[in-house]
């Protein structure tokens, strides 16, 4: 019994390591996309987006954000595919049938 624990403990001491290791690759990724969104809102000159992204960056970001989904309800997590979930949401939305005016 005891060999099983220690190697279950080796097991969960590898794993917690891999997975310390996406999250950190996680976050420069992260970091490195709100960089890219910086440099674009300075060039725009989109003030707003600018601030809060620089909000984001310093750790003084309090706007909660909500993960966007996609139509199955699963969360997308890169910015892009949230950018395009979002166009076509509205898109579906906007593009609708003129209501019927059933009062002539």
């Amino acid at each position: 019994m005891r060999a099983g624990k220690v190697q279950a403990q080796a097991e969960y001491i590898e794993a917690n390591r891999q997975v310390k290791k996406i999250i950190r690759a996680d976050k420069k990724k992260y970091v490195e996309e709100l960089a890219t969104m910086v440099e674009k809102a300075a060039r725009e000159g989109n003030m707003k987006q600018l601030d809060d992204t620089t909000k984001k960056l310093a750790g003084e970001y309090c706007k909660p954000e909500r993960p966007v989904k996609d139509k199955e309800g699963r969360p997308i997590t890169e910015i892009q595919q949230q950018c395009n979930r979002w166009v076509e949401y509205f898109e579906e939305l906007l593009n609708r049938p003129a209501p019927i005016d059933v009062n002539p």
